[in-house]
């Protein structure tokens, strides 16, 4: 039992960051059919900018909790700077070409996104200053949780909660709806599509950046390819859960970081370790695979009318 709600909480933690970047990628789909793939790469953008900015501060008398807001303070505008360029220089003038051509240009953005993070900040590992994060362990039934996963827990849970608050309640989350049903009416009723379509951009940019933030702090460093796998199965998770769908994605990401957390403690444990973390990768996929056989659309059956 105790076993179990250990890799419930890690499961948990893990999903939730997974989910914030799925967000990103959904918001996009949804409203213009486009996978931004450059998306996990500006997660890797927000890890790496917070990470300089608490490593230059983590000298300084300041409070640890003081030099982890000034980092995600930091990574936030950068990242969403950084999607408003995106979507303005590099999807932008290909809105109306063939789908195959933009989804070609967020390759390319996000290998050029990967060799300027290399170029600024090098090939190496950087490891997070020690004494600035938490340390605090507590024992729940058994299972042991961390600060900094009770941190990422509630920070995740009120981001989510306020981007859905947004998303229903806001007049830009009405355009947003209504943009994602249609942009000609939505532009014919006075909506300004390319607004909304940067506001898209520059929302699930700032949740990536808090999301790459927090892996960095999870983990304890960053580095400029990490943005490769984790936007990977962020989008994963988007399509698990209903590619297009809010609520799709925030279930998606939790149930993958729950399929790689059990996966690696129960089938590494069965198999004496041969099949253990290394290969978590592997359950997550495996599972993904086998829902889309059976179930395309996804978990939440999100459909996704194709526009010309």
């Amino acid at each position: 039992m105790d076993i179990f709600l250990q890799q419930l909480v890690n499961g948990l933690v893990l999903g939730s960051v997974y989910a914030l970047v799925a967000l990103g990628y959904t918001m996009v789909y949804g409203i213009l059919g486009l996978i931004n793939f450059a998306h996990g790469e500006v997660t890797m953008v927000g890890a790496m900018v917070g990470l300089a900015v608490i490593g230059a501060l983590a000298n300084t008398m300041l409070p640890g909790g003081v030099v982890l807001a000034a980092g995600l303070l930091l990574a936030i505008p950068v990242c969403m700077g950084l999607g408003m360029l995106i979507e303005r220089v590099a999807y932008r003038p290909l809105r109306n070409a063939p789908r195959l051509a933009p989804l070609i240009t967020a390759i390319g953005v996000s290998i050029i996104l990967q060799n300027v993070a290399m170029l600024i900040w090098g090939k190496q590992y950087i490891a997070f200053p020690a004494g600035i994060l938490p340390e605090g362990r507590h024992n729940v039934f058994g299972a042991t949780i961390s600060d900094v996963q009770i941190a990422i827990l509630v920070v995740s849970g009120v981001v989510l909660f306020g981007l859905n608050l947004l998303v229903q309640k806001s007049r830009l989350g009405r355009a947003m709806r209504a943009t994602s049903q249609s942009r000609e009416v939505a532009s014919l009723m006075g909506v300004d599509v390319n607004r909304v379509i940067a506001a898209t951009f520059v929302i699930g940019s700032g949740l990536a950046a808090i999301a790459g933030v927090m892996v960095s702090a999870y983990y304890g460093l960053a580095h400029y390819y990490m943005g490769f796998m984790l936007g990977l199965k962020a989008f994963s998770a988007a399509v698990l859960g209903g590619i297009g769908n809010l609520g799709g994605a925030m279930l998606g990401g939790l149930l993958l970081g729950l399929i790689e957390s059990f996966g690696a403690g129960y089938i590494g444990d069965l198999t004496g370790g041969f099949l253990g973390s290394h290969y978590q990768d592997v359950f997550a996929f495996f599972v993904l695979i086998t829902v889309l056989v059976f179930r395309p659309s996804g978990l939440l059956g999100a459909r996704v009318t194709e526009r010309a």
